[in-house]
């Protein structure tokens, strides 16, 4: 530390700029705060956190995120729709519990307890990430003192057997061995859809699931199950039926699937 005209300067925390302060007391009150946090790896230079919380998520954040594709891409919806327009122009060490509050509440307007809830979780990632590359000192998202919507009770009850033929029969005879499937087999939507032949072993009465259809980006694709669940279930012979007839219904063909096809879409 040394001064220099009125100020004085402090030097000497590994990686940090040089800081100047008008008052000697100040500069090692700083000082020596700064001291027994980097020994305790735990120092972080507050002019860091001024860049704006926008322009971080841009440069050093979104860049660095991988994994599926449709899970990246509700991530970008949450931050394009509810964190940078409300937040984005403040710096990362301006997004305090006080200002946490007044969003949480925008929030509330137009989302339900479980939107929140990962709207929140997602900002609370871009949050803890600029606390390990020491530009934030602690999370706000974090603070005891404002949370997110608790998460909204409930249960998940099974259809009755009368509601599942109902659904059945008001759908289209091509359609309807979904209906089988997803009672039957326990499938999700998109496994089902992705079902193919060489996935049903008739004789050892067990269903292969293997992958799944999904919308990315407006676009389908083929993608591993939910959680990279490849699994096997069983296979009920009333379901096994029910396959049987649609193969006989409709037998299956060899397809070109549309992401698949070279031809220009206004040839197919």
């Amino acid at each position: 530390m040394y001064g220099k005209c009125t100020r004085y300067r402090v030097k000497g925390i590994p990686g940090v700029k040089d800081r100047s302060f008008d008052v000697l007391q100040d500069a090692k009150t700083w000082l020596a705060q700064a001291q027994t946090d980097a020994r305790r790896g735990e120092f972080v230079d507050t002019r860091d956190g001024a860049i704006s919380l926008k322009d971080y998520i841009a440069t050093h954040w979104w860049p660095t995120q991988s994994g599926d594709p449709s899970t990246l891409e509700r991530i970008e919806q949450r931050v394009r729709r509810h964190i940078v327009p409300h937040l984005g122009a403040l710096p990362l060490n301006g997004v305090g519990t006080e200002v946490l509050r007044s969003w949480k509440k925008r929030l509330e307007k137009d989302l339900g307890p479980t939107s929140i809830r990962l709207v929140w979780a997602t900002l609370s990632g871009v949050l803890q990430a600029a606390v390990e590359d020491r530009r934030l000192a602690r999370n706000p998202c974090r603070a005891s003192t404002v949370r997110p919507p608790a998460a909204a009770p409930g249960r998940v009850e099974a259809w009755l057997p009368e509601r599942v033929l109902a659904v059945r029969a008001a759908i289209p005879d091509r359609y309807r061995v979904l209906v089988e499937i997803g009672a039957g087999l326990g499938l999700r939507q998109g496994e089902a859809f992705g079902l193919s032949m060489e996935d049903i072993d008739f004789d050892s009465e067990i269903v292969h699931v293997r992958r799944q259809v999904k919308m990315v980006r407006t676009k389908l694709c083929f993608a591993l199950p939910k959680g990279r669940k490849v699994r096997d279930v069983p296979l009920p012979s009333s379901v096994a039926k029910a396959l049987r007839q649609h193969v006989e219904f409709l037998a299956p063909v060899p397809v070109t699937m549309p992401w698949d096809d070279p031809r220009p879409p206004q040839t197919r």
